[in-house]
């Protein structure tokens, strides 16, 4: 599955469900070696050529940098809820790093 087609759904504490955009963690990880791989030096070489290869060939890649390097607050914006629950004050940040996560294919 190409990068642009990857969703990653992610349960939180309180049973509501999140899609994001593989793309968008996957531009964070980019930006992240850009900075400080020489050799990945500008943003497009390490997305084309170090972080999509990786997302695309291993979803635990996803799964892992996603709950490792990021926070939740860094990728509210583009996350969208596909799921509610009437439980509220739930620790999303707590879900984004330990919540079930599973990549889905964009429809």
């Amino acid at each position: 599955m190409k990068i642009d087609e990857k969703i990653l759904r992610v349960t939180m504490p309180d049973g509501s469900k999140w899609d994001v955009p593989v793309r968008k963690i996957a531009e964070h990880r980019a930006r992240y070696y850009m900075k400080h791989d020489p050799e990945l030096g500008t943003f497009e070489k390490s997305y084309d050529e170090d972080t999509i290869p990786l997302f695309e060939s291993d979803d635990y890649e996803i799964e892992d940098w996603a709950a490792n390097n990021m926070n939740w607050k860094d990728i509210v914006a583009f996350a969208r809820k596909v799921e509610s629950h009437p439980m509220t004050d739930a620790d999303f940040q707590e879900g984004w790093i330990n919540g079930d996560k599973e990549i889905v294919e964009e429809k």
